[in-house]
This record gives C-alpha cells, structure tokens and sequence, in this order.
C-alpha cells in the first residue's frame, strides 16, 4: 500500500515555487507555497485543505490568488500557515477586494490564518460571512519544530533566514502501512477507500476490538463483513517507520539556517531544495541569500536523504540547466555515495 502522500511539484525547476501533496484515497492535499500554479487544475485545488507558505515573496505567494477564487463559494474551511508578520499580509490580500456580495454565498468560505513566531503561534479566521474581516488574534504556544498536527502525520518547521523571515517545512508519516496483497486475497477482499479509512484507524490507536465493516463492493464471495480492528491489522498490515517529505527554499547558506534545515530533513526519503545558483556564482547566491546547487547536494547527502529533487533556478542559467544538476550530484557524491537522485521536477 502506498505512503499517505504523494508529493509533486506544480512546476518545473524553472518555474515558481509550489509543492502539491495529494493524500491517496482521500480526496484532500496539502501545499507547500502557492507560486504561480495554474498547472493545477480546479479539481486539484478544491482538494487543498493546507497551505504552508514559506514567506510572502510574490513567486511563492501569487497563487493564493488562485486558490481563493476557486475555493470561494465552497463550504470550506483553509488552513493557512505563513511567518511572522503573515496574518497582516494575507488581510491586506483579502483587502484589496470588495465583498458587498458574499453574504449572499449559499456555501461559506472560512480561512484559519496561523503565523509562526518564535515563541507562538498567532492565528486570526477570516470568515467569508463576515467580508473576510480578521477576527481576534488567538496566541498559543509554538510546539517546536511541529507545527501542525493530526493522527497520520505532523507538520514541523524551522524560520530561516532570507533576510527575512522564511520557514522550512517537514511533513512526516506518522508509521507507514502496508497491506499484505495475499492476505487480501485469501480473505476475499478487493482494495478501495476502507483501506485508508483502516489505516486512519491505527494512527489513531483505535481500540482493538473496535468492529470495522468492509462494504459489499469490497467483497468478493459475500456481503459486507465485519472484523474486529486487531484482526485486520494482524492479518493485513505491515507496520513500519512513515515516510519523511522536506521542502527548503529561499535560504542563506550560513551556519545557523543548515543546522535548522539539517534538523528538518535528517533522513528524509524525499528532500526538495531550491538550487538557485551555480557554486561560481556563490557570491550573488550569498548575496541574494539563496542556495547553489553545489550548497544543495552536500546538504541533502549530510542529511542522509534517501533521494532529493532540485527546483527554483536562476532563469540566468537558461538552456544550461543541466550544469546545476550535475553541481549537485558531484557535490553529493562526495558527501554520501548512496545518496539517490531523482529528476528535478519529479
């Protein structure tokens, strides 16, 4: 059975920065910055139910545009994270336009706007009933590193340094199931959405004998049956450690923002690191405090990443873009030789 997720970028490594996340057998996805994103279609952004935005430049930012438009009219609830100083930007967002009208929406469009402080966590509803006015801050404290949490997965983050404030993310599985196919088999079971609906059940340590009742469609020989829990998940479910999704970007290469990112992607199976300069160009990188691609490959081996895909070139690399991967791959490879690459974009 695959992982909860299933990440991939909206664009290609020259484009703006937007890692989807879909959540298989759910129609549901987290996003990581909201770049310009109209590759994603309106049936992939209605499924968004979590927006994690680094910080508010606008080729990490324009595409909540996008994802407003479409989910207005919805009965929805948005959850959005952002850095310090986010609540203000998303209200001014929210500002620019005139709601006389929304009362009349059948379907109220909520957003939960939560900023990452320090010390707390700040977060204000903006509620499409109301004209989107922000109501009264809430102030609880940061959890560091986890930033959001549920029973499958958690969400950490570290503030970086972009000569402003920009966060790192890390999603993690909580355990990874999989399901032994011949035991389905043999128990006359045909795959579908109760198997998600069973691996929601033992990340949230369900009572054993809670009864589970797989429907008709699902069975081969009869009717619905029933088990309880600990027999299906004996019979059925390998359990294992969950897999780990990091996503770097817009950072300056200096000591204290790699020890954050390090923390965040130690031993994850999938890094995404921007690599937005070659390493004889590091000056301007510092300068813009971006990462080179030779930065982004000794990173993501000394993080012992199983495999990594880079994103967020310099469009001064035009038809050359072959030379940041190869920076990268050489700069790992002296690193960790089992370290993994994958194609950028994939």
């Amino acid at each position: 059975m695959p992982p909860v997720f299933n990440p991939r970028m909206a664009n290609d490594p020259t484009g703006d920065p937007a890692l989807f996340v879909p959540f298989f057998y759910e129609k549901r996805a987290l996003i990581f910055d909201a770049g310009e994103i109209s590759t994603l279609s309106p049936r992939d952004i209605l499924k968004i139910s979590h927006v994690f935005i680094t910080h508010t430049h606008m080729d990490h930012f324009i595409g909540f545009d996008r994802i407003l438009r479409i989910c207005l009219g919805r009965e929805k609830t948005l959850h959005v994270f952002g850095p310090e100083g986010f609540i203000q930007k998303v209200s001014s967002k929210l500002g620019a336009y005139t709601w006389n009208l929304v009362h009349n929406y059948e379907n109220p469009l909520v957003m939960r706007v939560t900023e990452t402080r320090p010390d707390r966590l700040v977060s204000c509803r903006f509620d499409c009933r109301n004209r989107f006015e922000a109501s009264r801050p809430e102030y609880e404290a940061f959890p560091f590193p986890v930033l959001y949490h549920e029973p499958g997965f958690t969400v950490e983050a570290a503030i970086l340094d972009h000569d402003t404030a920009c966060l790192g993310f890390a999603l993690k599985e909580r355990l990874s199931i999989n399901i032994r196919k011949e035991a389905l088999d043999e128990m006359g079971l045909i795959p579908g959405p109760w198997l998600y609906e069973l691996k929601q059940a033992l990340y949230a340590d369900m009572n054993p004998e809670t009864r589970f009742e797989i429907p008709d469609s699902f069975c081969r020989d009869s009717g619905p049956v029933e088990f309880r829990l600990c027999e299906l998940s004996d019979r059925l479910a390998i359990l294992t450690r969950g897999k780990k999704i990091a996503y770097i970007t817009d950072a300056a290469f200096n000591r204290q923002n790699v020890e954050k990112i390090m923390q965040l992607a130690q031993n994850a199976d999938h890094l995404f690191i921007e690599a937005a300069f070659l390493e004889k160009d590091k000056d301007i990188a510092a300068r813009k405090k971006h990462l080179t691609a030779a930065q982004a490959g000794r990173i993501a081996a000394e993080a012992g990443a199983k495999r990594y895909t880079l994103f967020h070139f310099s469009p001064r690399y035009s038809g050359c873009y072959e030379e940041l991967e190869k920076e990268a791959a050489e700069s790992f490879r002296l690193n960790e030789p089992l370290l993994r690459q994958t194609l950028p974009g994939a």
